[in-house]
């Protein structure tokens, strides 16, 4: 290994209908990287490889690999369903896992499996349903419902999601995502529209990415399920309509619990190379 090699690593860019990560193995490649200081250099678009997040493949001794994830701003997640489903694939690519996995994350054990370019993962059983609550956001009530789908998901229902702009989606948003209801650890937003039993649109401001991003498989899962369960949207399965694309939530209710839960969408290797540590 050559001075220049030693200095950087190897990654791989991947996206889950839009959202995008930086993926390194890093059971073959030895390094003391502080990856919460590399996503944050790593994940600025324009001025580096730019990603909503850093995942990072390390050895585990209770499943085929562990899964580490690091949002945009360097923060630490429990679970990125999207994330999940492009490691997957990855490591089904290199030979890491055959095509029917566990990987071993913050949240717990999710399976996956992976099928050419669709990936399904297995999620952990959500927790924390709250029925209807309210917020008091820029002197107005709003609505909401709670669920912990892995990682914590506040819903707004809304009429119109697609025709939303940007910036009243990161408005509100961030005075959701950062409002005292969900201190200290704070929350993602996900602004629901039930179109029809069976099909609903989401647009997703996720925390530590702390902007819109064009999917999100943890916000596709906690929206389908609190839209079945308290807005009309039908038994499952569940097809989410995003700006990155479709992706369709499966699951199971047993009394007050669900069950069962499977995210499944497509995949997309982007590019491979070397980046500088």
């Amino acid at each position: 290994m050559n001075e220049n090699e030693a200095r950087s690593i190897i990654f791989s860019k991947m996206s889950g209908h839009g959202n995008d990560f930086i993926i390194i193995d890093a059971r073959t490649q030895h390094t003391n990287a502080d990856w919460s200081e590399r996503a944050r250099v790593w994940c600025k678009r324009r001025t580096s490889i730019g990603a909503d997040g850093l995942l990072i493949i390390e050895p585990s001794s209770v499943a085929d690999f562990r899964l580490r994830i690091f949002n945009a701003d360097g923060s630490e997640a429990e679970m990125c369903g999207n994330g999940a489903r492009c490691v997957a694939a990855f490591a089904k690519q290199r030979e890491i896992a055959g095509s029917r996995m566990v990987m071993e994350t913050m949240a717990g054990l999710v399976g996956a499996f992976v099928q050419d370019d669709v990936v399904a993962i297995q999620l952990t059983n959500p927790s924390g349903v709250k029925d209807e609550g309210f917020l008091d956001i820029e002197g107005k009530i709003l609505p909401f419902y709670f669920i912990n789908s892995g990682v914590p998901h506040t819903i707004l229902f809304r009429e119109n999601v697609a025709e939303m702009p940007a910036d009243e989606v990161a408005r509100l948003g961030s005075a959701v995502r950062f409002h005292p209801t969900f201190a200290p650890e704070g929350t993602n937003v996900d602004f629901v529209e039930v179109l029809e039993p069976g099909r609903i649109r989401v647009r997703t401001y996720e925390r530590g990415v702390e902007e819109e991003t064009l999917a999100c498989g943890t916000g596709a899962v906690a929206s389908s399920i609190i839209s079945s369960e308290f807005e009309g949207a039908g038994a499952p399965p569940i097809r989410v309509e995003m700006p990155g694309g479709t992706l369709t939530v499966d699951f199971k209710k047993r009394g007050d619990s669900f069950e069962d839960v499977w995210l499944k969408g497509v995949v997309v290797f982007a590019y491979e190379g070397n980046i500088p540590l």
